[in-house]
């Protein structure tokens, strides 16, 4: 299943916290305009919802409970600044927006802000798991230099002799070399291609 579109918006949840009855009735009509559900929230009760993003006015910082924390850091938020103090921007800081808007609101900039936010999230999420790929690629590179310093003294090889025996037969077995370098150090010797 493709990822959906940081442009098409429609059937999307959003929680959104504004004090501002005005401001409200403008997030209200365009995220209505744009097919997105509203689930609106007080600021004192836990969220018990799973939106797609937040709109947060900054008047319900800081956040009373970490399990509130906790729920708006799993969908990207928008926050909405009425004063560019230190310690307010710091509070919204905390949250790591994705985006935010400045009061009072406008229609022009609720979808742009929205896009951004969708975006940002979409490509952080990428960046996180990259981090994951290499910080594992990392813990297991010991196995490999392990494997590879295995290889060199049995086979009286040069260390770019050795490892290129162990990429050949990670390749030949459909393994990556990491996998490939777990079972030598693991067995003492180059694992015999099956077939």
């Amino acid at each position: 299943m493709s990822k959906p579109s940081s442009f098409s918006l429609r059937g999307r949840k959003a929680l959104v916290a504004i004090k501002d009855e005005r401001d409200a009735t403008i997030v209200r009509r365009q995220f209505e305009r744009l097919g997105i559900d509203i689930v609106t929230w007080d600021g004192g009760a836990d969220i018990d919802c799973r939106p797609d993003v937040t709109l947060i006015d900054d008047e319900f910082l800081p956040l009373a409970s970490p399990a509130q924390r906790a729920a708006l850091g799993r969908s990207p938020v928008i926050a909405l600044l009425g004063t560019e103090t230190p310690s307010r921007l710091k509070l919204v800081l905390d949250l790591d927006p994705a985006s935010f808007l400045v009061k009072p609101l406008r229609s022009a900039g609720i979808y742009a802000a929205l896009v951004l936010a969708f975006e940002r999230s979409e490509r952080t999420n990428e960046l996180k798991q990259q981090v994951l790929k290499l910080e594992q690629r990392l813990r297991s590179r010991r196995v490999v230099l392990a494997a590879v310093l295995q290889i060199m003294h049995t086979h009286a090889l040069a260390e770019p002799a050795a490892f290129a025996l162990i990429r050949r037969a990670a390749m030949e077995q459909r393994k990556t070399i990491e996998e490939l370098s777990a079972e030598i150090t693991a067995n003492g010797s180059l694992p015999r291609a099956a077939g």
